[in-house]
Formats: C-alpha cells, sequence, structure tokens
C-alpha cells in the first residue's frame, strides 16, 4: 500500500485512476484547485485536498506532498493560453518535482504525451507548440532529478472503453489513440514497480495485455 499525491485529481484521466488505485488498498490524495469538485472526487474513494499548485511555491509543494510515498502529476493548463500552460504544466510542475526531492517521497510518475521531447517538431505557430516546449521541459527536468520516475507518454487520449492492452512505442511506432481509462490503468500498473524507475512509456491502445507490455520494458 503507497500514500500517493495525485495533482490534478478531477482531470479525466485521474478521476479514471483513483478508483483504480483506491481498489488496489493505496491512500489516495487528490489535489483539486476547484472546491466544487470536492464530492465527486471523494465518490471515487480518494480524499480531495484543495490547493491551487499553479501559484504554490515550492515550501507550499513540499508541505504538501510530504508524507507521501509517490507522487503522480496528471495536471494540465488545458491549452489555449500559452502563458498558463507554461506555468501549470512547465513550472508549477518543475516545482513539484522539486518538492517532492525536498519532501523525501521517493516515487514519481508523470503523464506526459506520445513525442514529448526537446526535439518535438511542433512549429511555433502552432497552437500545441507551447504545450510541448513545457512538457519537454518537464519531462527533461524530471529526468534529471535522483527521484525513481516513470513518465508515461500516451499518444491521442479517447473517452473510449478500456481495453486493457497497449502497443509500445518504438522504432517504426507513430502516435495513434489510446483510452483515457487504459492510461489509467497503466499509470496504476506502474505505481508498484520500482524496476520501472527511470523509464519512458510511449504507448497507444494495442493488442498487447498492459502488465505483459509493461514487463517488456522492466529492468
Amino acid at each position: 500500500m503507497a500514500r500517493i499525491a495525485l495533482i490534478g485529481g478531477h482531470g479525466k484521466v485521474a478521476l479514471e485512476l483513483e478508483p483504480l488505485l483506491t481498489a488496489a488498498g493505496h491512500e489516495v490524495s487528490a489535489v483539486i484547485r476547484n472546491p466544487e469538485h470536492t464530492d465527486e472526487v471523494a465518490a471515487t474513494g480518494a480524499t480531495p485536498v484543495v490547493a491551487d499548485v499553479e501559484t504554490m511555491d515550492t515550501d507550499a509543494l513540499t508541505d504538501l506532498v510530504r508524507g507521501h510515498d509517490v507522487v503522480v502529476w496528471s495536471a494540465g493548463a488545458g491549452g489555449g493560453n500559452p502563458a498558463r500552460t507554461r506555468a501549470v504544466d512547465q513550472d508549477a510542475a518543475v516545482r513539484s518535482m522539486d518538492a517532492a526531492v525536498a519532501a523525501g517521497v521517493p516515487r514519481y510518475v508523470m503523464v506526459s504525451y506520445f513525442g514529448a521531447s526537446p526535439d518535438h517538431g511542433v512549429p511555433e505557430d502552432n497552437p500545441f507548440f507551447a504545450y510541448a516546449e513545457a512538457k519537454a521541459a518537464a519531462d527533461e527536468h524530471l529526468r534529471g532529478t535522483d527521484l525513481a520516475w516513470t513518465i508515461l507518454a500516451p499518444s491521442g487520449l479517447t473517452l473510449d472503453a478500456p481495453t486493457g492492452s497497449i502497443e509500445l512505442g518504438g522504432p517504426g511506432v507513430e502516435s495513434g489513440q489510446v483510452s483515457r481509462a487504459d492510461v489509467a490503468a497503466v499509470a496504476a500498473a506502474v505505481i508498484d514497480r520500482d524496476d520501472l524507475a527511470g523509464t519512458t512509456v510511449q504507448f497507444n491502445n494495442g493488442p498487447v495485455p498492459i502488465a505483459q507490455a509493461l514487463d517488456s520494458l522492466a529492468g
């Protein structure tokens, strides 16, 4: 059983993830910005914690995550505003990583996206550019920490039902689609897997059961 601080607790992936984690016996502190979302989050079995990570400094975030075993970042600005995208998806994410280090939280799971990289190739005039830049910077910062990190890099998100199966990224594999429910299942599966520390998991929906696919990356 792990004590998990899930940042972005009212997101679509998070709402799928929280019942999976609580059913597995984990204690989940679901960090949400809007107090009106408290009841919906509590219904998943998680404990809602109202806090605005966009405005919190590293010391405040350190207090927020202290006492947990894992931080899961599943927050996002939602696009549309480049300044806020940088403030949340990059700056607040980086502060949460530094906070995890300061608080002695050993494990960190980042929900990123398929293709996130400093050489993402998104043109500056593309509305996705600010998000691509922010996620690339956050992921690179995480890789430079001493945290036992795992980066999840799902492809285009859908609202389809979970399949329980994925296709891992790799040579010749292009970004496709994956259901948010399957992203949540992958996130739930990596929580306890220290053998996936230092691993980036790119994936689409596909033919391989999630546990089997993760086994092939382990070690």
